[in-house]
């Protein structure tokens, strides 16, 4: 009976003295050790595939269900709870004999950096990750974690296959915090928005008033039919436009991500009111009276003389005497001069 062609999974590392045209299998023995099963008549065997990492317990990193070939790109995602191991596998192999050059790279955002690269392991990564060719394992990973590892294997023939893997570190998220109006105008517009920063993936957002959840379209419920609001799940904002005397309440969010218990932030009232004409118009009235007395204390201090220019005493002062009756050749002093 003919052994039937093992998947490009199932093939084992190529040999120097390989026969590609002979199929071979690889089957686990209980210690964990691979055992290669060669065809009959044949001294050795290998296959055009990727390495297959050994069949072990839990601890065993995962084996590639396929291969990608050069100028092919794979993509997954994989979801792993926080400080948990995590295996991110390599789906890129090679194609051709020899040993290929393996490189792991980390993207997350704009910043790509090396995770493996020439035969070794980066740092930070060097303890915290196991490497095989077909494969990398983290022991626990954190929130930081989360992002895009390429993978990528050049052949002899320059020919490069990737796979990409996006890793998303669960992490339940922490108590929001509510951004609520402690007052709005009837007929304006008030924003509400719901933060919080640790949730992975991010969360989405509800929104309570007075306890009771508020649904997406105000319309839809009898106990909101009478406010005129949108809500983005998504972001967490909550907009009323116009706002109502009816949306007068307490407030808070809730923010959940299917991770851990969703969590709810502190409520805080809105009191929606009219616009106080009166009081505005006594507020006016108040200012006017405010600048009449500055202006009248302005012009009295300037009546009484505290804005003038003070007299120059330094000066020189003449007194002039009038003359008297003389004879003629008589000298007589008839003036005099202070200095």
């Amino acid at each position: 009976m003919a052994t039937p062609r093992p998947s490009p999974a199932e093939r084992a590392p190529i040999g120097q003295n390989a026969r590609p045209e002979e199929p071979c299998e690889e089957r686990a023995e209980p210690t964990g050790r691979p055992e290669r099963r060669e065809p009959r008549g044949s001294s050795a065997c290998s296959c055009l595939a990727c390495p297959v990492l050994p069949v072990r317990s839990h601890s065993s990193l995962p084996v590639p269900s396929g291969c990608v070939t050069a100028a092919q790109v794979t993509s997954e995602t994989r979801e792993v709870p926080e400080n948990q191991s995590a295996d991110i596998p390599c789906s890129a192999c090679c194609s051709q004999r020899g040993t290929p050059r393996i490189e792991w790279k980390f993207q997350k955002g704009s910043s790509l950096v090396l995770l493996y690269y020439d035969g070794q392991l980066t740092e930070p990564y060097r303890e915290r990750v196991q490497f095989s060719p077909s494969a990398i394992r983290f022991g626990a990973v954190t929130r930081a974690d989360t992002g895009k590892y390429i993978c990528e294997v050049v052949e002899s023939s320059s020919q490069i296959a990737k796979s990409e893997v996006n890793l998303i570190v669960q992490v339940p998220p922490s108590k929001p915090v509510a951004h609520v109006p402690t007052s709005a105008t009837i007929g304006s517009k008030a924003v509400l928005r719901c933060s919080e920063a640790d949730g992975s993936p991010p969360p989405t957002f509800r929104w309570y008033k007075n306890g009771m959840l508020m649904p997406a379209d105000p319309k839809s419920s009898p106990t909101f039919r009478n406010s005129s609001y949108t809500l983005d799940a998504a972001t967490g904002v909550l907009t009323f436009e116009p706002v109502s005397s009816f949306d007068t309440g307490d407030y808070y969010c809730e923010a959940s991500n299917n991770v851990g218990s969703p969590q709810k932030s502190e409520a805080i009232r809105m009191e929606a009111s009219e616009v106080n004409v009166g009081g505005i118009v006594a507020a006016v009235v108040v200012l006017l009276m405010v600048l009449a007395l500055a202006a009248f204390g302005v012009w009295f201090a300037y009546t009484r003389g505290f804005f003038s220019k003070r007299r120059d005493t330094t000066g020189k002062k003449v007194i002039y005497s009038q003359p008297s009756h003389r004879s003629e050749g008589e000298f007589k002093q008839t003036s005099s001069f202070l200095v």
